[in-house]
């Protein structure tokens, strides 16, 4: 075992975050040890975001303090990695010099091996790939060993990039094209993972319902004899049926791509999660066709329907941007509309920052001014938390498992654990319980983000599980 230590830092979405497990399990492999502070550590690896506004400047604040840092301890190597580093590699290595290796997307499997080339060199490193190969499945990011953060809980990526043209997206720039990962591939990491004790999984893609999609046209191609299947759904059934999988989650849809066959799966597999995250954008008709979105307003609200009518308790959570260039304020009052008739239990709500590359972002004739999206903004946010409160309320006096998560962090003495809804409940217990394992809780109060409830019983463990009766008191 090295001496030398590593850190990784995070910025992003979960597809993000997964990477960052890779990396640290491909490092550790390489024999190195995680570091508990940036100061302490050989290795600095920044997995970068490009999503969000600002991201490129949180990144060279970050760098300046470790060019300090670095010229202290000029052994050390910084990593600047993930979708800011696909998309700048060049101005990463204009701007910051000191990094030692950049790399992309594409080639995450690579980290240990650039760290290497670059300490040969003495020089920095840049490897940049501009698209995973379509048979390379040693490429995705679950194929490579990872450090989990937690033992009991994994994430499991069913498919890279996205074949969608949103106007406001980056994604597809910096994660290339829809790559599905094959069915047994899949399905036999999830075994992998039950086998190691873990009970959750979430299936990760960029456009999880359009899963294999790719896959069916290859075999067309190529003339194969293909059965049309809803691929999703019947890998949804199979990940629910591993033995030892207790909740199946998944993200992210596309609502253009929400099938009748998946939500009848998600209705008739306990283990899949009754939780359904899929994102609006925008509540206008004229807004969504400006976004390339692929729906109407009406269509997203008949899907949503369809899966409601199916499981009379689903969660529903979404995304809504405000101030999409050329937004108007009938447009804006549209979207009051259809978030208050949709009835969120949560909402991801984001004001737009123009990413350039994306179309959108070109539209700047068209910007909303900040205080009108700022004053937009909090109109929602009245809107969302009215209905999440509604929905919370609605649950006080049920009976709900949750998987626990451990201490609070506010208040070490009360328990927090998440039901399948994806309901955080904050609860007191008579005694510790082992994060990862399951307990029955009643809801005794309601919140916008949380409920509050009490210990009714510990959950024995058990190989599969059937849906508890949500029981009133």
């Amino acid at each position: 075992m090295s001496d030398r230590t590593y850190i990784v830092r995070t910025y992003g979405c979960q597809m993000n975050e997964h990477d960052s497990e890779r990396i640290a399990g491909l490092l550790e492999a390489d024999g190195l040890r995680p570091a508990t502070d940036v100061d302490d550590a050989d290795v600095v690896v920044l997995n970068t975001c490009c999503i969000r506004e600002n991201a490129d400047n949180k990144l060279y604040g970050h760098l300046g303090r470790l060019k300090a840092l670095k010229a202290v301890r000029p052994d050390m190597q910084i990593v600047v990695g993930g979708c800011l580093a696909q998309k700048d590699r060049d101005l990463v290595v204009a701007k910051a010099p000191h990094v030692d290796v950049v790399l992309g997307t594409h080639n995450v499997g690579r980290a240990a091996e650039l760290l290497g080339e670059q300490r040969e060199a003495g020089r920095s490193v840049v490897e940049i790939l501009e698209e995973t190969a379509a048979d390379d499945h040693e490429s995705f990011p679950s194929a490579l060993p990872s450090r989990r953060e937690v033992p009991y809980a994994a994430w499991v990526t069913i498919q890279i990039g996205c074949d969608n043209s949103c106007a406001f997206c980056i994604v597809p720039a910096v994660r290339g094209r829809e790559i599905s990962r094959t069915f047994d591939d899949v399905v036999g990491e999830v075994r992998t993972l039950a086998d190691d004790g873990v009970t959750e999984v979430t299936l990760l893609g960029q456009n999880v319902n359009s899963y294999g999609r790719d896959l069916t046209l290859a075999q067309r191609r190529a003339g194969d004899d293909v059965r049309v299947r809803p691929l999703f759904a019947d890998l949804l059934r199979a990940v629910g049926g591993v033995d030892g999988i207790r909740r199946v989650r998944y993200t992210s849809p596309h609502p253009k791509d929400l099938r009748p066959e998946t939500i009848e799966a998600m209705a008739e597999v306990p283990e899949v999660c009754e939780h359904l995250h899929l994102p609006l954008q925008a509540g206008s008709d004229r807004v969504l066709a400006a976004m390339h979105r692929g729906y109407t307003a009406e269509r997203y609200l008949e899907r949503l329907a369809a899966a409601r009518a199916a499981m009379p308790e689903l969660a529903v959570t979404t995304d809504v941007i405000v101030g999409f260039p050329g937004e108007t304020d009938d447009d804006f009052e549209r979207t009051l509309e259809v978030v208050a008739e949709a009835g969120y239990d949560s909402a991801y709500t984001f004001v737009y920052s123009p990413r350039p590359g994306t179309e959108a972002a070109e539209r700047v004739d068209q910007f909303v001014p900040a205080e009108v999206t700022r004053e937009r903004f909090e109109r929602l946010r009245v809107v969302v938390e009215r209905s999440a409160l509604a929905r919370h309320r609605a649950r006080v006096g049920r009976t709900e498992e949750v998987m626990v998560e451990g201490p609070s962090r506010k208040d070490p003495s009360v328990t927090t654990g998440r039901t399948e809804h994806n309901k955080l409940v904050h609860f007191p217990a008579r005694e510790r319980l082992r994060p990862g394992s399951y307990a029955t809780v009643r809801v005794t109060a309601a919140a916008p983000h949380h409920l509050t409830g009490e210990l009714v019983d510990v959950v024995a463990p058990a190989r599969h599980r059937t849906r508890i009766a949500v029981a009133s008191a």
